[in-house]
């Protein structure tokens, strides 16, 4: 799905197509573009936008492949960016990686989506209602409120993340977690490293914005992204770090509960062990077959035996307990 955004002083349009050459025709070199390929994977017509937009064709492999992730210092033609961000499900109240790419020219932005973001489509009804104004914006403002409203939307992952992280530290102190609450804290934390890979991205343009070559930013917007954005990259951040910390130290808990119960689970196996080794000694004792062996002839022999073996089992389980092992 193709979803056209053209916007200037005196007009703003929202024009939706599956077909490229009519999305084309509707561009014009006097406004404004912003233009999402949502779910769009036929490469001769990201080939053709990529061309009609004057960019290098390499754009389109890197549009393919999402290589290399981050911010591309080769700014010659546009500002190029592949991203992954974590974002929330609503439906399931959970959180997903999608993965993109962002170009920004003179006069437009294209962004690629694999999956449909929901931050970018809360902000084009935003847009289309009127609610944020851009007729007397340029289209480096409109950038602006993408990463703006991406790193908003950490705050709500990481709020649910540190919710999923409560409930899961329950578990865990209880000595209560099985092996699928590691996996769980495990999994979690391999995909927030996509958010240290976002902020790390917007860093990386807070420190390119300021080079004498760097055309894709106005001053008054470059304004925003170091009085806003820097400071919200930072705060981010910390609470990153604080979550990562938070999850390996979960992680560590659960694997010292994880050997606690195996080692656990050998002791009372040892134990067990003991137990019977007595009896086996008794039985082989009395299975070796020499010809006289007084007790063999002894009437209450068998029932005695039999008793001196209870005797023990019971004796040792009452050891163990006595002593804490079982």
């Amino acid at each position: 799905m193709l979803i056209l955004l053209r916007f200037s002083q005196n007009h703003l349009e929202l024009f939706t197509s599956n077909d490229v050459n009519s999305i084309l025709e509707r561009i014009s070199s006097f406004e404004n573009i912003w233009l999402r390929c949502i779910r769009f994977r036929d490469r001769t017509a990201i080939a053709k936008i990529i061309n009609h937009f004057g960019l290098l064709p390499s754009r389109v492999d890197m549009v393919f492949n999402h290589f290399p992730l981050g911010i591309d210092e080769d700014i010659e033609d546009c500002l190029f960016d592949n991203y992954e961000i974590m974002t929330n499900q609503i439906k399931n109240r959970e959180f997903e990686i999608v993965r993109g790419s962002i170009v920004v020219g003179s006069n437009f932005i294209l962004t690629f989506e694999t999956t449909e973001i929901r931050i970018l489509t809360i902000l084009t009804n935003n847009i289309q209602k009127g609610i944020i104004n851009l007729q007397n914006q340029n289209v480096d403002y409109l950038i602006y409120l993408i990463y703006r409203d991406i790193l908003n939307n950490y705050y709500t992952v990481f709020d649910y993340i540190s919710r999923q992280l409560d409930d899961l530290e329950d578990a865990v102190l209880d000595n209560s977690g099985d092996e699928s609450t590691y996996q769980k804290i495990a999994t979690m934390r391999q995909s927030t490293r996509c958010g240290r890979r976002n902020f790390q991205s917007i860093k990386s343009l807070l420190a390119m914005i300021d080079y004498e070559d760097f055309q894709w930013l106005s001053p008054p917007v470059k304004e925003l992204f170091h009085q806003e954005l820097a400071h919200q990259v930072d705060k981010l951040w910390q609470e990153y770090q604080a979550l990562r910390i938070w999850m390996s130290e979960l992680l560590e808990i659960q694997r010292d509960n994880t050997a606690s119960k195996t080692s656990e689970r050998i002791n009372r196996l040892t134990i067990l062990s003991t137990v019977f080794l007595p009896l086996t000694f008794i039985t082989g004792f009395y299975g070796m077959n020499f010809k006289h062996m007084p007790e063999l002839e002894h009437p209450l022999a068998y029932p005695m035996v039999i008793c001196v073996m209870v005797c023990i089992v019971l004796g040792s389980i009452m050891y163990a307990k006595k002593q804490s092992w079982l």
